[in-house]
């Protein structure tokens, strides 16, 4: 055993369309941005506080089909991976870095019905919401839609 770990459990809601890339007749890779939200109390102020972390995910094959086909923006998913650093240059030759979660386990978990249920709700909001704002994540989670 080498003695390090390098895993990554994540759920959250889905920042936009997974976005594929074909590179050769078999292979692709997916692309999408996942937001995590903290929530606390400011003991001071008695206010509730929510930050948010945004994640990179990437998402291989199959299994980014996959994700493509089924995921969409808003749906929560829990997600597997491992954290890896690419080094790569911009326009003007600085060198840039970009941390990213390459998946290698997912479970959906917004069902059809929450799917259903939000697309005119999601359709209605987008006029009076910025298009780059996350709504609110689900916060509750009825006993009965346990998976065990």
């Amino acid at each position: 055993m080498s003695g390090t770990l390098n895993k990554v459990m994540l759920i959250g809601h889905l920042g936009d369309e997974v976005k594929l890339h074909y590179f050769d007749d078999r292979n692709c890779v997916g692309r999408f941005p996942l937001a995590t939200n903290e929530t606390y109390t400011n003991k001071q102020t008695n206010e509730r506080v929510t930050n948010t972390e945004w994640h990179n995910i990437v998402v291989r094959n199959k299994a980014a089909e996959i994700c493509e086909k089924y995921l969409h923006k808003g749906d929560r998913v829990y997600i597997e991976g491992r954290i890896k650093t690419r080094k790569w240059q911009d326009d003007n030759g600085n060198d840039r870095f970009s941390t990213e979660i390459h998946c290698t386990d997912f479970t959906f978990l917004t069902t059809r019905g929450e799917q259903q249920e939000s697309a005119p709700k999601q359709e209605a909001t987008k006029a009076s919401k910025p298009s780059n704002q996350v709504s609110e994540p689900i916060t509750g989670q009825d006993e009965d839609d346990l998976p065990f």
